[in-house]
């Protein structure tokens, strides 16, 4: 296992998740959501403060696999990303959102609360499960390249 903190990031149409895992890359937890039009500048302040090693950015796929116009509007962002430094990975986010919602609800919040936390708990399922694909010795996903 890579020592050093990760971000993992949901990314949304109007806002962004954000998770960090802890230096020893085994437990993620949510940071903050940003909004899109001030993301990059934050996410570089954040992989400085932090001191991140990677990001781990959420792909959206269609249940067959394939990508359509959201994982474009991803991959698009993540060029924007490159600006931060560290390796981008890319890892499928299928049922995430939907996971978070459940995780949420079942933690006895209500829907318009949890509005305000969903993308960052998407984010921390995103760098978990990231993480934890690394720990049974597998890199997650698919590196930019």
């Amino acid at each position: 296992m890579r020592v050093g903190r990760r971000l993992g990031l949901d990314y949304g149409s109007v806002r962004l998740g954000v998770a960090i895992s802890d230096p020893h890359g085994v437990l993620a937890t949510p940071y903050e959501t940003l909004q899109l039009e001030v993301a990059i500048t934050e996410l570089i302040r954040i992989v400085e403060v932090e001191e991140i090693i990677e990001i781990v950015l959420g792909l959206p796929k269609h249940l067959n696999g394939s990508e359509g116009a959201s994982a474009d509007l991803v991959r698009a962002f993540a060029e924007d990303l490159r600006t931060c430094g560290v390796p981008i990975r890319f890892v499928d986010e299928r049922s995430t959102t939907v996971s978070a919602a459940a995780q949420l609800r079942q933690s006895g919040r209500t829907s318009k609360t949890s509005k305000l936390i969903i993308d960052q708990a998407t984010a921390v399922i995103i760098l978990q499960g990231a993480l934890d694909a690394e720990k049974s010795g597998r890199l997650p996903g698919e590196v930019l390249t």
